[in-house]
Order: structure tokens, then C-alpha cells, then sequence
């Protein structure tokens, strides 16, 4: 028998940016409450594996700031939201949530994890659209840390 995960390992939060994908994939393109998608999730064979406390964080965080959000993804597509790939716009907007709201996560990693879901469940090559956005966001609200690691690195 298998050893169930840890919630805090980045596996497990692996685990629930791939859940949060899903689900609001599924807000986006159903108009079904987040609490309705939320119980379907936790019913999920793969439960176990999930980091609960960041699935619902982001579950629940992602349409909180849906504005802020947007604010950014409208900076820097050259196209409306509706013209998205629904999967990718769900990638961007987790992903900006990291960006914006959990400091704790290295910006690195949010775009590691942002183009892993890309290649994942995107569209072909749709990882790379994925990507200069989030290089964009990322050097305008992480600028500190991304100088910091910069002098680190001379």
C-alpha cells in the first residue's frame, strides 16, 4: 500500500494547481458555483494526493481577485480574454493568483508549475503563449525578486 502524500510537499501542490485547473476550467465554461465544483473535487479517486488548503485557496482566491487578475492579463495579451484557450486562460489566472497573493512561492516556480499545466492540458505550443505572458507579470509584481536574484547570480 502506497504511503500517502504529505500535504505540504510540492507534489501535493502540484496536486492542487492540477485540481485548480480543472475546476475553474469547469467554472469558466459551466457558470457552476465554485462550492458545487468544490464538492465534486474532494470526491476525486485522487484526493489523497491533493494539498487541500492550496486547492481551496486557489479555488476560492482565483475568482476573489478575477478583477486584479485581469487587470494584468489585459497588460499584456494582444487579444480579448474570450479569444483565450479556456485551459490557458484558467493556467494564467492561477497562476498571476501565485504571482500576486503568496509571496512565499518563488516566482520561478509559479511559471515552472504555469507551463508544466501548459504542456499538460493546453493547446500545442500554448505553453509558450503561457509563458511570455507570465514573464511580463512576473517582472512587473515580483521586480524585487527577480532583481534580487539577479545580483545573486553576477
Amino acid at each position: 500500500m502506497q504511503e500517502p502524500i504529505k500535504k505540504n510537499t510540492a507534489k501535493s501542490r502540484r496536486w492542487a494547481r492540477r485540481f485548480g485547473l480543472q475546476a475553474l476550467y469547469q467554472w469558466s465554461v459551466s457558470g457552476q458555483a465554485i462550492s458545487e465544483i468544490e464538492l465534486q473535487f474532494l470526491q476525486d479517486p485522487n484526493v489523497d494526493k491533493v494539498d487541500l488548503i492550496y486547492f481551496k485557496e486557489i479555488l476560492h482566491g482565483v475568482p476573489q481577485q478575477l478583477n486584479n487578475i485581469e487587470i494584468y492579463l489585459k497588460r499584456y495579451i494582444d487579444r480579448s480574454l474570450g479569444e483565450i484557450d479556456p485551459v490557458e486562460l484558467a493556467i494564467l489566472r492561477i497562476a498571476i493568483f501565485e504571482l500576486l497573493t503568496r509571496p512565499d512561492v518563488p516566482y520561478r516556480v509559479v511559471l515552472n508549475e504555469a507551463l508544466e499545466l501548459g504542456k499538460a492540458f493546453g493547446a500545442t505550443d500554448g505553453y509558450k503563449f503561457v509563458n511570455g505572458i507570465l514573464d511580463k507579470v512576473a517582472r512587473e509584481v515580483r521586480h524585487v525578486e527577480i532583481a534580487g536574484k539577479k545580483s545573486l547570480d553576477e
